[in-house]
């Protein structure tokens, strides 16, 4: 994946960009100015693209439990 390609971004981050994007812009500042705060502002709430397991919980060792040991 090329370098600044916007695939591993969920449609929700997608979204955020496009909304924070369009608030920049409607205070003034230049479009393409706009676009790399956006993504940078994505990028600071939500940590960047789709993590491989986001949304999963830690998988657990299977066998005993910490209070059997």
């Amino acid at each position: 994946m090329p370098r600044g390609s916007k695939e591993s971004y969920t449609g929700k981050q997608i979204r955020q960009a496009e909304h924070i994007e369009e608030s920049y812009e409607e205070k003034g500042v230049a479009k393409d100015e706009a676009e790399r705060r956006a993504w940078a502002t994505v990028n600071k709430v939500s940590g960047g693209g789709k993590k491989a397991g986001s949304g999963r919980k830690p998988a657990r060792s299977a066998g005993r439990s910490k209070a059997s040991r």
